[in-house]
């Protein structure tokens, strides 16, 4: 996806200010939980924390609920004001990762945005 920039158009606040942070081959324990977001399962690594992952960031043994991860993850997210501006670095299933001229970085849900 060539980067985009975007206008946030609703304010968010971030779900959690602990979030998992993954490498890749990393190991953890999944559970599909009730989202409004397909594409995402809920993992918690073997140090007990816990988030939402993108499912095409994970090798999934249905049999065993465990996954080991494919590549690099961190579920960061940020806080915004209406009005603030980022650029869009990527999206995935209904969220983008973002980042700003003072490189504050992470995710926000695209519903909450328009493409400027």
């Amino acid at each position: 996806m060539k980067e985009k920039t975007c206008r946030v158009i609703k304010e968010y606040y971030a779900s959690t200010s602990d979030p998992i942070i993954l490498k890749k081959g990393d190991l953890l324990e999944v559970e599909n939980r009730e989202t409004d977001w397909k594409g995402w399962i809920y993992g918690k690594n073997k140090q007990g924390k816990e988030g939402w992952i993108p499912k095409h960031y994970l090798q999934i043994d249905k049999k065993r609920n465990q996954a080991r991860t494919l590549k690099d993850y961190n579920a960061i997210e940020l806080n915004v004001s209406k009005g603030e501006i980022f650029i869009i670095k990527f999206e995935e299933s209904g969220w983008i990762w973002v980042y700003n001229e003072s490189r504050k970085a992470g995710w926000i849900p695209l519903e909450n945005v328009e493409i400027i």
